[in-house]
């Protein structure tokens, strides 16, 4: 039974919707798109490209992006995000099916659904408190967790076997289903309420404005402490899974199947991380919970890359997607929490940027490692990255580093609303100059 304390509010469950809805069209396109990549080119270079076409976007627009968030209103930046890229899909549907694609139409699809993206998740994480009305962390944490559920559930479980299966009804068809999901999701957020109007404030450049999100960023302990947690994670775990399919294969002699469901484990484990992350966080408070994490996650990788078979490596992979899955659940909160609500967006983009930054150089150092020194070596020292991350974790994202920020944002609100206020009696004080 929910309890009343545990309940969202009406419009949560419309963002949760279109969460859900647009995660499993991006499992579906996820699984099919390399297949249909496959139709078009053998090149690994070629393919590789493609994968980083999707990522560039946060490179070229991310700070700017935030900016533009920041000045714009976030349920209509949501709701164009994903019409634009409803629209690119469709276009996308029509040239496969007439079999005038090429990959280097899905290298310009990549690269603009990549840039759709940065507009909406900036967006969605800076609007989370608006649609809460709430800048309560333990609100916060548990509608992150709901959100987190259904992606993994949609996207990590149900959407990749939906993919392979609708591609075999035809190449175009889980393109189309990706596009479908994008209506269904911006019809959805169409739906919230209009947020009351901001009074308007002077610009100036937005290159000046990103740097002040940057500025903020930096300036601030705490929310540096958070935005290393994911740059460390994605180094040390992309410098793996660059080297995971050769070590399955070689070292633990996984069969293609076999692999195909070790790769579940992850999910499953995050699974259950999003659905324990708000009880540890009550139980342990944040801090701690997210020092335990960065501590299990150190400890799983390293028995991954210690494992002596694929059952032990499996049953460290889930647990490596449970600690994964408390971190997400948890973290983001924070920094919705006790960012200024004209600072959210370019703050957001901010620590996107620095993590995924990040997990392209691991790549390129975990292959090196690998060749240099076996398959197990990226594993191992990737775990004592992560190790490393737990000392960062417990000095910089403790209980009291967030107990301290959660009180400073407090205390600027109210500091806000009381000026807020005394304008406002200000206003209404003045003699009218009107005529009689």
């Amino acid at each position: 039974m929910i309890s009343l304390a545990s309940r969202m509010p009406q419009r949560f469950y419309r963002i949760w919707t279109a969460s859900a809805v647009s995660a499993l069209g991006d499992g579906i396109y996820f699984a099919a798109l390399p297949l249909l990549a496959l139709t078009l080119t053998h090149n690994p270079i070629l393919l590789g490209t493609m994968e980083a076409c999707a990522l560039l976007p946060w490179l070229c627009f991310g700070m700017v992006g935030g900016a533009l968030v920041d000045r714009w209103d976030r349920r209509r930046t949501m709701v164009v995000a994903d019409l634009f890229r409803f629209s690119l899909l469709v276009l996308v549907t029509v040239l496969v099916t007439s079999g005038t694609a090429d990959i280097y139409l899905l290298f310009a699809a990549a690269f603009l659904l990549g840039t759709g993206q940065v507009f909406f998740d900036t967006a969605s994480t800076a609007f989370m408190p608006e649609v809460l009305q709430d800048r309560d962390l333990a609100t916060l944490q548990r509608a992150n967790s709901r959100l987190l559920g259904a992606q993994q559930t949609f996207e990590g479980f149900v959407g990749p076997p939906a993919g392979s299966l609708l591609f075999g009804l035809g190449r175009a068809v889980p393109v189309l289903a990706e596009a479908m999901s994008f209506l269904v999701s911006s019809l959805m957020i169409w739906s919230l309420p209009k947020a009351p109007a901001k009074p308007a404030k002077p610009r100036g450049s937005l290159l000046r404005e990103a740097r002040e999100g940057a500025a903020y960023l930096f300036g601030n302990r705490l929310l540096v402490g958070l935005a290393l947690r994911p740059a460390v994670g994605n180094f040390a775990f992309l410098g793996a899974s660059a080297v995971l399919v050769l070590f399955l294969k070689d070292t633990l002699h996984l069969g293609t199947t076999a692999y195909g469901v070790y790769l579940t484990a992850n999910a499953i484990g995050a699974l259950i991380g999003t659905s324990i992350g708000t009880r540890l966080a009550a139980r342990l408070g944040t801090g701690t919970a997210l020092t335990i994490t960065a501590g299990v996650e150190a400890a799983a990788l390293l028995g991954i890359g210690l494992a002596p078979n694929a059952w032990v490596a499996g049953a460290a992979e889930l647990t490596l997607g449970m600690a994964m899955g408390v971190t997400m659940s948890l973290a983001p909160a924070v920094r919705q929490a006790i960012v200024p609500d004209e600072l959210m967006g370019r703050v957001g983009a901010t620590a996107r940027l620095i993590a995924l930054c990040a997990g392209p150089l691991g790549a390129l150092f975990g292959g090196w490692l690998a060749h240099v020194a076996g398959l197990r070596a990226p594993f191992i020292m990737g775990a004592g990255i992560l190790a490393s991350m737990t000392i960062v974790a417990a000095r910089m994202t403790n209980n009291t580093q967030i107990e301290v920020g959660l009180a400073e944002a407090k205390a600027r609100r109210e500091r806000e609303e009381r000026a807020q206020e005394q304008a406002a009696k200000a206003a209404a004080s003045e003699p009218s100059l009107a005529p009689a």
